[in-house]
């Protein structure tokens, strides 16, 4: 199992974010407490890497994990959805436990 996999339309929307950052060398996949089951995905830019950061080299992009969010994030697939209800990043976690109702937030 991978650290974490990205699609081929995540990747390629992640270069278009990168290309408006100069100073970003990659993406912050992490976790944040938040929502009625606990935690909530979250993801930015990276301009200095974080000693505890692994890095994960997929599809082209650099993705930035702390070592305290991989418990949580192994082997997560993020992709890019694009439809009529959702635009953004989707997250598949073969960790997670149990999801919100409005799918905000997650349970591991």
């Amino acid at each position: 199992m991978s650290i974490i996999s990205v699609t081929d339309n995540a990747a390629d929307h992640i270069r278009d974010m990168m290309a408006k950052n100069d100073k970003a060398i990659g993406f912050r996949l992490g976790t944040n407490t938040q929502g009625c089951n606990g935690l909530s995905y979250t993801i930015d830019y990276v301009v200095n890497a974080l000693e505890d950061d692994e890095i994960v080299e997929t599809g082209g992009v650099k993705i930035f994990v702390a070592r305290t969010d991989l418990l949580h994030l192994m082997g997560t697939r993020i992709d890019w959805e694009d439809s009529m209800f959702s635009t953004g990043f989707s997250f598949t976690n073969p960790n997670e436990s149990g999801r919100c109702g409005c799918g905000e937030s997650f349970t591991v």
